[in-house]
């Protein structure tokens, strides 16, 4: 690969880069490495996330007896089965298709006895596709607040935090209703850290966070609590079950993929091309504008400098994380995409210096794209059409201009999720 010569070599390696992450965490390979023991027997499958239905597709290619069960993905993410079925649902903002399922996940469990044995299987996403609120709590409010949380530019931990104390079934309280049934739950996982109990909200792990923490969480914020949510979480009996609950006896839980396993296999993968890799971290969180001009400068230091850490030019910085964006204008935005527009103002042109910001679930935020692409010449073809790449970002329309320019990157969904995906390939 001639990436001096051939222009187009800089982007078709970052896609490759970007590939080879969605790749690692495929269902296809991560999840039967880790199946209970297939004694021939019958197990139920509950499941939720971006990648519940390729998860569930895989336990279908590998247990050998009985099965059946319900999983709710994001609408489009689904996949044909055989015996566990497939429900679709809307995400971030849930909506009835995810509270009807979570209602027959949660009576699914219920129903499960001593000798029986439960597979969960859960990653990104589904939180908002497990959306049984509370007695007492309305979808509506759970909508409201949902969005609300999602324009403020509140962390994933906060938002979860908020979620699973108005929740029937997140929080541990679906291991609550599977007890004393043996159950082993499989995450992949989508938040800076791999917290269990953050990913989908943790439905079947012990809770640390409180009902206190997440009222804050809206004050904080300056969220207008309704009375009925107030109440709720005023109430002891809200609380999540915690660390060392009897319903936690007899479960079990993995974490099969992450974001810095797919981190570190397109790190493998610029190696085999001959280009030096550096993970900067798995776990970046920050405003996304304001990181996007972060790790341009560091680009700029490692071109300036010949290299970044010991390595030597061409080399490629590698990120991962969940950056968020605190909404104030009215464009088609994607966190991703917006990163990647601080990143090129910051960068303007700087001969040999390309970048690619992805979301490995193949959706920015709410777009059809999974993220974009940088490249020198860019931002001089944005003056040339009189894109003004500032009003954009201040329109936080990063999806508007980089579609303008035919920079988006789609893949359409890919069937799992370890969150945002950031390369910087620096040439010299």
């Amino acid at each position: 690969m001639d990436l001096q010569q051939d222009p187009e070599a800089p982007r078709r390696l970052l896609r490759e880069l970007f590939d080879a992450a969605v790749l690692a965490a495929q269902p296809e390979h991560c999840v039967p490495p880790w199946l209970p023991e297939d004694d021939g027997g019958p197990l139920l499958v509950l499941g939720a996330g971006k990648a519940a239905a390729a998860m569930a597709r895989a336990v279908e290619a590998h247990w050998s007896g009985p099965l059946s069960g319900l999983v709710v993905t994001r609408y489009g993410h689904g996949l044909p089965t055989r015996h566990i079925e497939v429900v679709e649902a809307a995400h971030p903002v849930p909506d009835e298709a995810g509270e009807r399922a979570a209602r027959r996940i949660l009576e699914l469990a219920r129903a499960a006895g001593p000798g029986d044995r439960v597979l969960c299987l859960i990653s990104g996403g589904g939180s908002s596709l497990l959306s049984l609120p509370a007695e007492g709590v309305s979808l509506a409010c759970k909508q409201t607040l949902t969005g609300e949380l999602l324009r403020c530019g509140a962390a994933i931990n906060e938002i979860n935090t908020v979620r699973k104390h108005l929740s029937a079934i997140k929080g541990g309280r679906l291991a609550e209703a599977l007890a004393p049934a043996e159950s082993h739950t499989l995450v992949i996982s989508d938040v800076p850290g791999d917290d269990p109990s953050v990913i989908a909200s943790g439905p079947t792990v012990p809770d640390a966070s409180t009902s206190a923490q997440a009222l804050a969480v809206l004050e904080r914020y300056g969220i207008e609590i309704p009375l009925a949510v107030r109440r709720h979480l005023e109430d002891p009996a809200s609380e999540t079950p915690k660390p060392g609950a009897p319903c936690f006896q007899s479960t079990r839980l993995n974490c099969i993929a992450t974001p810095a396993l797919s981190l570190r296999a397109a790190a493998r993968r610029a190696r085999e091309r001959g280009v030096a890799a550096a993970v900067l971290s798995d776990r970046i969180e920050g405003e996304a504008r304001d990181l996007g001009a972060l790790h341009a400068e560091l680009a700029h230091q490692a071109r300036r400098g010949g290299g970044f850490g010991g390595l030597r030019l061409p080399l490629v910085l590698l990120s991962g994380g969940e950056t968020t964006v605190t909404v104030t204008g009215k464009g088609r935005g994607g966190r991703n995409a917006e990163f990647l527009l601080g990143a090129a103002l910051n960068l303007d042109d700087v001969p040999g210096i390309h970048a690619l910001a992805c979301d490995t679930d193949g959706i920015d935020g709410t777009e059809d794209n999974a993220g974009a692409l940088y490249y020198p010449g860019l931002m001089a073809e944005a003056r040339a059409r009189q894109l003004d790449g500032r009003q954009a970002l201040a329109d936080h329309d990063a999806y508007g201009f980089f579609q303008a320019l035919n920079g988006l990157v789609v893949t359409g969904p890919t069937h799992t999720n370890v969150n945002d995906f950031r390369a910087f390939l620096i040439l010299g």
